[in-house]
């Protein structure tokens, strides 16, 4: 798991000076390149603030990092098992390539042999590899204004029905049902986390969540309802800032979100929702903690639903409400992503402390 690694300092120390011990045990997802490495790649060193350190290959790829060229990680990785290196020097070879278990076993390899062998070394199967690394490239052209049927070639895919299919699995709808005049539009937002999208009109964030969340497509339906079938693809200017906040916040700049919101729910549900708004970067509360806030200290399994239906991760952060027993409790975005984000805010919390400290210091000393 990722909150066993050694701490960022040590991580990238290890980086910078190449150190071979960390070598398959941790790896880096540079935020400014979308790329991930072995900690001893060769290739010119990223700052500090742009690197998120993981346990495995298959968090960095599902957080939607691509493996370096130079290190090769998922080859290094994979080195002693013929499996896998010859599944991947293939899907090198034909990355545009819609794979299935016919091609698999067409080369000679026992599928569930196959599974165990990806599984292992990377948490994922090579077919999910295959599909994201595909379906990325068709996402990125989207996202940068590209037309559907070049969004498909970029992906690989044959044709126009089965990329609509891929597409739909995830964003809950076909790639040309949204256009450039909706009332709400959509955007890519890339994070070291991973993908986001958000969702707004001119004046509101409506939606952010990452990509890979499977609540994802039934929230963008109840969007569209709610907006008669009125969403685009573009940024607004409630995305733009978004988007420039979540930048300081991964930065270590700051972790304050002043995007305007507009989130639907109960005088019950949005109670909670300012409940976690009211959080402090770097701590954490429990959902026994939040109904005692709200004035309902017996709606325990409400708060927790409540908790649940939250749209707009990050900014609404219902990641700072772990179990009463201090464990963490579960996350749409995962919890080596939930893990994660408390990791980060721990800074917030040291710098806050540190702040009231010099103000305690500087404060004059009033005598009665």
């Amino acid at each position: 798991m990722l909150f066993d690694l050694p701490d960022h300092e040590t991580l990238y120390r290890a980086l910078i000076e190449r150190d071979a011990r960390f070598d398959g045990q941790a790896f880096v997802c540079v935020s400014s390149t979308g790329i991930f490495c072995r900690l001893t790649c060769p290739a010119r060193k990223p700052l500090s603030e742009n690197c998120i350190f993981r346990a495995s290959i298959g968090e960095c790829i599902e957080a939607g990092f691509r493996p370096c060229k130079r290190c090769h990680p998922m080859q290094a990785a994979a080195a002693d098992d013929p499996v896998v290196k010859g599944l991947l020097e293939a899907l090198d070879g034909r990355p545009e390539r819609r794979w299935t278990e016919r091609h698999v076993v067409e080369m000679g390899y026992d599928l569930s042999t196959v599974r165990r062998s990806f599984k292992r070394h990377f948490g994922m199967t090579f077919l999910e590899i295959a599909r994201q690394r595909r379906l990325r490239e068709g996402f990125e052209t989207l996202a940068e204004g590209g037309k559907v049927v070049t969004a498909q070639h970029e992906a690989g895919f044959d044709s126009p029905s089965a990329f609509r299919a891929a597409f739909a699995r995830i964003l809950g709808c076909a790639p040309g049902d949204l256009s450039r005049d909706g009332l709400l539009r959509a955007s890519w937002i890339a994070t070291p986390l991973g993908d986001m999208i958000a969702v707004a009109s001119s004046t509101h964030l409506h939606l952010l969540e990452f990509i890979d969340r499977k609540a994802l497509p039934g929230e963008l339906k109840r969007l569209r309802a709610a907006a008669k079938g009125s969403i685009g693809l573009g940024r607004t200017g409630p995305i733009e800032q978004v988007a420039a906040e979540l930048g300081d916040f991964f930065a270590g700049r700051s972790a304050r979100f002043e995007t305007p919101l507009h989130q639907e729910g109960s005088a019950f549900t949005r109670k909670v929702w300012a409940a976690l708004r009211a959080i402090p970067a770097g701590q954490t509360r429990s959902y026994g903690q939040i109904a005692e806030a709200i004035g309902r200290p017996s709606a325990v399994r409400a708060v927790a639903r409540a908790n649940g239906a939250n749209t707009i991760a990050l900014v609404v952060p219902c990641h700072r409400v772990i179990g009463a027993d201090g464990a963490l409790t579960g996350y749409g975005g995962g919890l080596w992503r939930k893990q994660r984000l408390l990791e980060i805010e721990r800074q917030y919390r040291a710098e806050r402390r540190d702040a009231e400290r010099e103000s305690g210091a500087k404060a004059p000393h009033l005598s009665v």
